[in-house]
């Protein structure tokens, strides 16, 4: 089924100069954004793309070789406060006269900005249909002009962020990195901790020289403290340690990432790291990861999910404990594999 986009397309057979791209979601969805963007940068290297998102969300982008500027407003998570610090950033897209807008949020805000920017043409992401984010963003990129648009993994930060952390628990060039996520912010999306030991043992015992890190939020320290007294010195603990950025730089040196559904998930496959994303209660279809590196264990094919329960009625987490340890590492070597 093709993804409807709402926009006005550019006429002219010339491309646009200037382009004005708009995320104010939370940090996972801002990032699934990039990778498209990026394909607009590589295959028009003097177009000016622009990127107007909140301050919350905006050091990644300002940090990656891939817009001209990133705008950002404040208010934090509340309309009307980002209302008001919106307004006074309105002037300055009416003056810069985009000749594109990729409304890639579609709210309130986002049209409001669209408005004020005066575009000749634009397009505004579908926000409800049963496709991934990421395809969804494609498809309102793709809709604005005939432009090439694809997933387009090389994205790179201005300066090395992360590496001095690594190097400060004794991180080798040669260390292989693989980043665990148990990041389910409740009971129904999180994946046995037991388990994330056991695929580590098990991956470490094909690569001896492998490490594990983990990139927490501090809320889930205890999940952090569990795996890394398992692991001992083959874990690296950055729980509550890096920053947005920093992890987006380690995440990007890693080798592979095992993850629950997550902004730090979003992180890998946008560059092109191998990803296995755990999907239990929420919906796959709006959020899974893309691309050939990447493989999604969801809970669509059974009658109770996806749920969106935060508790399991059954008690048991059946949509992802049906998993084993073995299991997992056995498609993870198969993503990971050269």
């Amino acid at each position: 089924m093709t993804v409807v986009i709402e926009h006005r397309r550019w006429l002219s057979a010339q491309p646009p100069r200037r382009v004005l791209a708009m995320r104010f979601q939370a940090l996972g969805d801002t990032v699934i954004t990039l990778p498209y963007l990026q394909s607009l940068r590589r295959a028009f290297p003097g177009m000016r793309i622009d990127f107007l998102t909140r301050d919350e969300v905006a050091a990644i982008p300002r940090e990656l070789r891939l817009f001209d500027q990133v705008i950002s407003f404040g208010g934090a998570r509340n309309f009307w406060r980002q209302l008001l610090a919106l307004l006074p950033v309105l002037p300055r897209l009416w003056w810069r006269r985009y000749d594109i807008v990729l409304d890639l949020q579609n709210s309130q805000l986002s049209r409001l900005a669209s408005r004020a920017a005066w575009p000749r043409a634009w397009s505004r992401f579908e926000r409800f249909a049963p496709h991934s984010a990421g395809e969804r963003t494609r498809a309102t990129v793709a809709a604005a002009w005939n432009w090439p648009v694809h997933l387009d993994t090389g994205l790179t930060l201005r300066n090395s962020h992360g590496s001095h952390l690594l190097a400060e628990r004794g991180v080798r060039p040669e260390t292989e990195l693989v980043v665990l996520n148990p990041a389910g912010n409740m009971s129904s999306r999180s994946w046995p901790i037991e388990s994330y030991v056991e695929f580590a043992r098990l991956w470490r015992q094909r690569s001896p020289r492998s490490r594990f890190v983990l990139l927490l939020l501090p809320s889930m320290r205890a999940k952090a403290e569990q795996i890394a007294a398992a692991l001992g010195d083959a874990c690296i603990d950055l729980t509550g340690t890096a920053d947005a950025v920093q992890a987006f730089g380690i995440v990007g040196t890693s080798r592979f990432m095992l993850s629950e559904d997550s902004a730090l998930m979003h992180m890998a496959w946008v560059q092109g790291i191998p990803t296995l994303a755990l999907f239990s209660s929420s919906r796959a279809d709006w959020a899974r990861p893309l691309g050939t590196h990447t493989h999604c264990l969801h809970s669509a094919d059974l009658d109770c999910g996806p749920c969106g329960l935060q508790t399991c009625r059954f008690g048991d987490n059946r949509c992802l404990t049906r998993y084993s340890a073995r299991q997992v590492f056995d498609l993870a070597s198969h993503l990971a594999s050269p």
